[in-house]
């Protein structure tokens, strides 16, 4: 029986227009297929467009040309509303800036996604949040607030965020960049476990090839075309220079016109 895919990009591509007229391409014919319980990493170097491609993923945004579809309907098809809650309801997103509310404490962060869910879901919230911060080793840090957490204390509560909802599509953007290496190793293992348990399908976009080699399947982006690669890294991989991959893989940030995606609210 033949799986039908979690989601699907076919001939995506984005472009915008600069103030001067000119056309800037960002993506050009993207195929790429997310089927449940998958791992997939995205590799690039900054302005590849690796960044924009996510939001497409996640329906954060639309594409110029092509179509994207989420468990085989096309998403232009469907209203704002309702994209609205599917989004809520089936993506989860990481980022590397950890985006958490200041001055709201770890629990308020975490029960952020269910402010408008529905049901039991709605009512029971606070237990559901303090359950996945419990998952995360910050049962202790409920009532901290972010500029009271460390670094890799933040980045669990955006994970923790993310996946309140038991999500079916985790969409992570450079998740370690903020982190040091040894923190960032965990929280990548933090996202493997959750991800394998919920048989989630979890996307990596990511400069750090020892991060990528956690994936099954692993991407390249260049210049707007996406390219699939395969990554063997050896175990001492963080010496290795993967055999001239890293010459197409930068540290920086995406400085992409692209919007920045903000935490997503559900809409009722």
């Amino acid at each position: 029986m033949e799986l039908v895919s979690l989601v699907r990009l076919e001939g995506v591509a984005k472009h915008v227009i600069l103030p001067d007229d000119t056309r800037l391409d960002i993506l050009r014919g993207i195929d790429l297929e997310i089927a449940a319980g998958d791992h997939v990493a995205i590799v690039g170097r900054s302005g590849s467009g690796k960044s924009t491609l996510l939001n497409l993923m996640g329906m954060l945004d639309a594409p110029s040309e092509g179509s994207v579809a989420f468990r085989g309907e096309p998403v232009r098809r469907m209203r704002k509303a309702r994209l609205d809650r599917l989004r809520g309801r089936n993506v989860g997103f990481v980022f590397q800036q950890f985006n958490l509310l200041a001055g709201r404490s770890a629990l308020e962060n975490v029960m952020m996604p269910l402010g408008y869910a529905r049901g039991r879901e709605f009512w029971t919230r606070r237990t559901a949040a303090t359950r996945m911060l419990e998952r995360v080793g910050l049962g202790h840090r409920i009532e901290s607030t972010p500029e009271q957490l460390s670094g890799g204390e933040q980045q669990r509560v955006a994970i923790a965020r993310a996946l309140v909802r038991r999500p079916a599509l985790i969409l992570a953007d450079e998740p370690t960049g903020a982190l040091d290496v040894e923190t960032g190793a965990s929280v990548m293992s933090l996202l493997d476990e959750i991800a394998s348990e919920a048989d989630a399908a979890l996307v990596t976009i990511t400069h750090d090839l020892n991060v990528a080699a956690r994936a099954r399947r692993h991407y390249r982006l260049d210049a707007g075309v996406l390219t699939a690669f395969a990554l063997d890294l050896p175990a001492n991989a963080a010496a290795a220079d993967a055999s001239g991959l890293a010459a197409s893989v930068d540290d920086g940030t995406d400085p992409e016109p692209a919007a920045e995606a903000e935490p997503v609210e559900v809409a009722s």
